[in-house]
Order: C-alpha cells, then sequence, then structure tokens
C-alpha cells in the first residue's frame, strides 16, 4: 500500500479550500458530517461494485461518525450515478465508488459523459483492484489458454460480457489484437444473465472479475484459464497471468476508487483519505477484501489523479482499434 502523508494532502489541496472557504471553515470547526453521508455506487445491487461500495461505506461510517448510506444509481456504464456526483454539492455528503470505466474508459466510449472525470470530480483516494479472470465451461474441453487459442483458430469462438465497454469486453477486444484470434462479442444487460449461459455452454468464454466467477470455479462448474493481471493474485494463486500463458502486453484490471464532486475541502478529503487507507491495513478487512477477489491499492488522492489519467491515456487507443461502441 502507497504511504501518504496528510502534509501532502493539504498541500495538494490548498487551493480548493480557499476556493470554498465557508465549507473548509465549517469542515475545520468540526461541523462536518452532522448527518448522513451518501456514497453513491453507479452499478445495481448485488455487483461487485456494490458489494465492495458497502465494505467501504462501514469504514467510513466509523470515521465520520454518522451512517453512510449506499445509493445505487446505475445506468450508461456507471455513468448516470458518477454525473449525479460531478453535478452534486461540494459538501462532503456526496461520494462516488468509482471505477476505472466510469474514470477512465467511458470517455472514448461514449460521445458525451455529462461529465468530465478529471475535472470534475475531488481525487480521494485509490481503494482496491481486480484482474478478470478467463473462465469456460469443462465442456467447452480446454484446459490452458493455448488450447483456446487453438480451439479459436479452428472454429469462432463466442465471448459472454457484462456490456461493451466493460473490463470484460475490453479483455476479449485486446485478446483479439494481441493474437489475431477473430472472436464473436455476446454482450449481456448484466454479469449473472452471461453467467447463466456461460454455465449452460451457450457461450464459450467470458472474462469477469474473480467475485462474480469464484464460486463456480469452486464448484468445478466453470474452469479459470489465466487472470488479466500482472502477478497471480491470492485469491486464484494456481491461475496463471494470461501473459504467462504466453500472450505479451496483455493486463486489463478493474479499479475502484474513492472520489467527490470537485471542490471539496481538504479537511473532509484527509479525513476520508484516512478512513480508507485505514480500512486497507486492518488485517482482519484486508482479508475480507482478498476473500472478495480484490487486492487493495491505497495512497494519496494526487496518486488517484495521476491514475485517472493514466487509465483514459491507456485504453483510448485499444478502444479505437477494437472499434468499440456503446451499448
Amino acid at each position: 500500500m502507497t504511504r501518504w502523508s496528510r502534509r501532502t494532502v493539504l498541500g495538494g489541496l490548498a487551493a480548493t479550500a480557499l476556493a470554498h472557504p465557508a465549507l473548509a471553515q465549517s469542515a475545520a470547526r468540526g461541523a462536518w458530517p452532522n448527518r448522513p453521508i451518501r456514497l453513491i455506487v453507479p452499478f445495481a445491487a448485488g455487483t461487485t461494485t456494490d458489494i465492495l461500495g458497502r465494505i467501504l461505506a462501514e469504514a467510513l461510517a466509523r470515521e465520520a461518525g454518522q451512517p453512510v448510506v449506499v445509493d445505487n444509481r446505475a445506468g450508461a456504464g456507471g455513468n448516470v450515478g458518477s454525473q449525479a456526483v460531478a453535478q452534486a454539492a461540494p459538501d462532503g455528503y456526496t461520494l462516488l465508488l468509482a471505477t476505472n470505466g466510469t474514470h477512465g474508459i467511458n470517455v472514448s466510449l461514449f460521445p458525451d459523459l455529462g461529465f468530465d472525470p478529471v475535472r470534475d470530480f475531488t481525487p480521494i483516494a485509490p481503494f482496491v483492484t481486480t484482474p478478470t479472470v478467463l473462465g469456460v465451461p469443462p465442456s467447452l474441453g480446454v484446459s490452458s489458454v493455448a488450447e483456446l487459442l487453438a480451439l479459436g483458430r479452428s472454429r469462432p469462438l463466442t465471448f459472454a460480457s457484462a456490456g461493451n465497454g466493460t473490463t470484460g469486453h475490453l479483455s476479449q477486444a485486446l485478446l483479439n489484437l494481441r493474437t489475431g484470434l477473430k472472436t464473436d462479442h455476446v454482450p449481456y444487460r448484466n454479469a449473472g444473465q452471461g453467467i447463466t449461459d456461460l454455465l449452460a455452454g451457450r457461450v464459450d468464454a467470458m472474462f469477469y472479475h474473480p467475485l462474480g466467477l469464484k464460486p463456480y470455479l469452486e464448484a468445478g462448474t466453470l474452469k479459470a484459464l489465466a487472470v488479466t493481471s500482472a502477478r497471480r493474485v491470492s485469491s486464484l494463486p494456481d491461475t496463471p497471468t494470461i501473459q504467462e500463458a504466453g500472450i505479451d502486453d496483455f493486463v486489463v484490471e478493474g479499479l475502484w476508487n474513492l472520489f467527490g464532486p470537485a471542490g471539496m475541502p481538504a479537511e473532509i478529503v484527509v479525513r476520508l483519505n484516512r478512513a480508507t487507507n485505514a480500512l486497507l491495513a486492518n488485517p482482519a478487512s484486508l482479508a475480507n477484501l482478498r476473500m472478495q477477489g480484490v487486492e487493495p491499492t491505497g495512497g494519496t488522492p494526487e496518486n488517484l489523479a495521476d491514475v485517472t489519467r493514466a487509465e483514459i491515456a491507456k485504453w483510448r487507443p485499444i478502444i479505437a482499434a477494437a472499434g468499440i461502441k456503446p451499448d
């Protein structure tokens, strides 16, 4: 976990505090928070983002001394909930658990997001990351990435995803770009529908987060061929990375990070950043998160600002080369 400094955070956000002196003075007097806080999760209940949002909300509530209520605002690949936060007052009562979809991928996918992922938000803290897992049903008859590629050269393969532009879809697109394989994309309204068809053998493969696939991997109803992280993950230690499986320059990870509206007072950001990093430093909490298939990141608001810009730059050429369009 990246170490962070209160002095660094305060210095980096001094201009923000000066731009909103009334809010900054209120925070300094300890007036924040005096009512419940909303954590907007821009995806439906029961999704990976929702589960992680509820874990984070508990930690933030302990720091704030007020309830942190998860508010699911799904739609348009996370854009609906993100826009709601971008338009909210920067008073520390509306927060966003963003992904690298909302704050990296979508800006190259949608012609008009309704917000700017850099300009319209205050970065608070990096949270967690996870790769996608390449899962197949046993009935497909393959046990490695090499065998899957060989099958794909003999007949078209179908890949399920939770929708256009998701990390699962981008993983498939990157597989095509890196190997020259031509696979068919089958987007679903949600991951659960895709997993159902994958289990039934109606589609051949799917890239999805470990949290969604692990119960089926443990039951033996799906096989994990590879993970798309740079290193193996603790929740699937025997599963190779896709780079270990022979495909170079292939890293796809889902990111979850905490943001607020642009212009939040520095003192509030410091407290929320401290609570997020404390959660990631707690051994019991860390074990729980790893059981969900995610790894901690943590760090400063400045780290998160850098990550956001890097994700935007990373995905722009891949989306253009693959010709990906929104649903």
